[in-house]
């Protein structure tokens, strides 16, 4: 599972110019079965929960992501093995 923060980077001023394209990709990630959730970050940014491919997969997908390319944000993205869940979220451990 990954976790992803998208922070605010040097061009965020051109975030409206890219929602349109960034809400698509975010759709995309939903259609495709592998975004958990997505929102913002109350300092600013967002942040996208992810499972079910692989990190080179998962870092593929974040570049293609508007903001991403367009520099509105910058992505960090980290890797978490989950060992307790509540039970809607137990898909996400691995065996």
């Amino acid at each position: 599972m990954f976790v992803t923060l998208l922070k605010f980077a040097e061009n965020r001023s051109a975030a409206r110019d890219f929602m349109a394209a960034h809400n698509e990709w975010i759709a995309a990630g939903f259609s495709d079965g592998v975004f958990l959730s997505v929102g913002s970050l109350q300092e600013g940014g967002g942040a996208v929960i992810a499972h079910g491919e692989s990190r080179d997969a998962h870092d593929a997908r974040i570049a293609a992501d508007p903001f991403v390319e367009h520099g509105v944000v910058s992505a960090e993205t980290y890797e978490i093995d989950p060992k307790r869940t509540v039970p809607a979220l137990e898909f996400t451990k691995v065996a």
